[in-house]
């Protein structure tokens, strides 16, 4: 349990780093849960309905997850 609850620390940290540049483009992430390497992620405003989120989502939250947090493996988008 301890270790989830330091991914998901880790995770959330990263997104914090994120959400700047998200923001700026009017768009928002929440982090719905992470279980077993899998981060599923909420995107909101502008963000949600953008035809290049899933583009920001695996190549940019995606990419700086799996680099900065040891066991997350994959990214998914929950609406």
């Amino acid at each position: 349990m301890t270790e989830t609850v330091d991914i998901t620390g880790q995770v959330q940290e990263v997104i914090e780093k994120l959400r700047p540049f998200l923001l700026r483009d009017g768009g928002d992430v929440e982090l719905v849960e992470v279980e077993d390497g899998i981060v599923k992620l909420r995107l909101m405003g502008a963000c949600g309905t953008c035809p290049s989120s899933t583009i920001t989502l695996k190549a940019g939250i995606e990419r700086a997850l799996t680099e900065e947090v040891p066991g997350i493996t994959e990214i998914e988008q929950v609406f």
